[in-house]
């Protein structure tokens, strides 16, 4: 099933030229400022960048939102500090933890899972992509 809010538009997406660090950068600076410019721009930025098989497995968006807005990953919003380790490249996979510090002063370290996309989603195509963010 195709999902029709998939890319979210106006926000961060995609691109080739993106390397791994850069992409969960990317999504880090969207959370720490969840809804600029619009309501849970970063938790659709996020999503953006979440590989098909990561979309399929926590989608559509509504669920998505909610399982970030979760106690596991609420952390992550509008978090006011982010600690990243050493990006860890094999090939076309990579991991980077990351230490977030949430706006209630909760620290949790999570492990974000990347690859590099080489599947039929053309747009997506040598895209860097979370596969997981899970607590390390």
């Amino acid at each position: 099933m195709a999902d029709e809010l998939y890319p979210i538009t106006k926000l961060p997406q995609p691109d080739p030229e993106y390397g791994p660090a850069e992409v969960i950068d990317i999504q880090l600076s969207a959370l720490a400022s969840n809804d600029d410019p619009v309501v849970d721009a970063g938790i659709k930025t996020a999503y953006n960048f979440a590989s098909p098989a990561n979309r399929r497995a926590t989608g559509p968006l509504d669920r998505f939102i909610k399982m970030v807005n979760g106690p596991q990953y609420a952390p992550m919003i509008d978090h006011t500090e982010a600690t990243t380790g050493p990006l860890e490249r094999d090939g076309d996979r990579a991991q980077q933890r990351v230490t977030l510090t949430g706006p209630s002063g909760r620290t949790v370290t999570y492990l974000f899972g990347l690859s590099q996309y080489d599947g039929p989603e053309e747009s997506l195509v040598d895209c860097w992509l979370t596969d997981s963010v899970l607590i390390d």
